[in-house]
């Protein structure tokens, strides 16, 4: 029988209720601790989800719990100070999207990983998505030919953030860092993970009185010839599609995920030949944060390198990077 696996959660704010139920939802695993500021907050979860322990600080939960892993459910400028933390007290590390804040200190956790033979989840969530994994296959068995151009969106349509997300100290950008990473590593996997070959952008704050931005439209050209262009935002009044919406031409057909199809045209004929997939239910929902806790279990019993691990969060992190060096510059980035 397979040892139990006790880990804990760091960070008890929205996002932490998905990892919860996705690791409550895996065989032989305990959460055995969380903590927050907010020990009140983190009290009501512990209460919610059976956890035995609660700790107001980090550091705490490291000295008196015995936990194998954590998940981070944090602001952005602590998910690397804190996941050192952990990874030099022999922790397996799960970091909530994105991987920090600039990729000079992603680099520097890698090579405490590394040093430590740790494991670094990223939680880049939409490749445990049916629909986008049925786009992927689509596109890897060449259905619509060679991919030439994507267009896909992290948008917010009359909504955005509240709190540290607003607040640059805390969350390193606005809306790029928020919402277009997760079109940008959406379109990367269902390109094959391609590295970036340059980057060009430019990104604003034109919706509301915060010192991070909300809008952004970032092309990226990849190294295997295709173009991207990816939009964020907050407070927008329209986007074409929701969270992770990605369109996809190709020489031979055309793909979109939300809504997912597969549309090649017909040889010789009028008209085309679509698969479609029903829309989900709910767009965020939990079976793929269940599968992205069952694949960060897996490998840490297996020791087997997990994807997304910190080298997809790296390819993330320096895209974003340049899209804001391109913006202030007026300049391609180039890799």
């Amino acid at each position: 029988m397979e040892k139990k696996l006790n880990v804990a959660i760091v960070g008890t704010g929205y996002i932490a209720h998905f990892h919860a139920k996705g690791l409550l939802d895996q065989e032989n695993v305990t959460i055995s601790a969380v903590c927050d500021l907010a020990v009140d907050k983190a009290q009501e979860f512990a209460d919610k989800y059976g956890v035995a322990d609660v700790f107001k600080s980090h550091k705490e939960l490291l000295q008196n719990c015995a936990c194998d892993a954590v998940v981070l459910c944090l602001p952005n400028a602590l998910h690397v100070p804190v996941a050192l933390d952990f990874i030099r007290a022999g922790k397996d590390v799960f970091i909530e999207k994105p991987l920090g804040v600039n990729a000079a200190e992603g680099e520097m956790l890698k090579s405490e990983m590394n040093d430590q033979k740790r494991i670094i989840m990223i939680g880049h969530m939409w490749r445990f998505d049916g629909q986008t994994q049925f786009v992927r296959a689509a596109v890897a068995d060449g259905k619509i030919g060679e991919v030439v151009k994507t267009k896909g969106c992290g948008i917010h349509v009359d909504w955005g953030p509240e709190g540290w997300f607003t607040q640059k100290k805390l969350a390193g950008g606005g809306a790029l860092a928020d919402m277009g990473v997760h079109a940008i590593d959406t379109v990367r996997y269902i390109l094959g993970d391609p590295q970036p070959e340059s980057v060009y952008a430019v990104v604003k704050t034109c919706f509301g009185k915060y010192d991070v931005d909300d809008m952004g439209m970032i092309v990226i050209r990849w190294e295997n010839g295709t173009t991207s262009l990816i939009e964020s935002g907050w407070w927008h009044p329209h986007a074409d599609g929701p969270e992770a919406s990605t369109q996809l031409i190709g020489t031979k057909g055309y793909a979109r995920l939300y809504p997912t199809s597969v549309e090649i045209p017909l040889e010789g004929k009028e008209g085309r030949e679509i698969t479609s997939l029903s829309a989900k239910d709910e767009h965020c929902d939990q079976p793929m944060y269940s599968g992205q806790m069952a694949h960060f279990v897996e490998r840490i019993r297996t020791r087997l390198t997990p994807c997304p691990g910190i080298d997809e969060g790296l390819v993330v992190q320096r895209i974003v990077d340049a899209a804001y060096q391109s913006s202030e510059t007026g300049e391609v980035v180039r890799f």
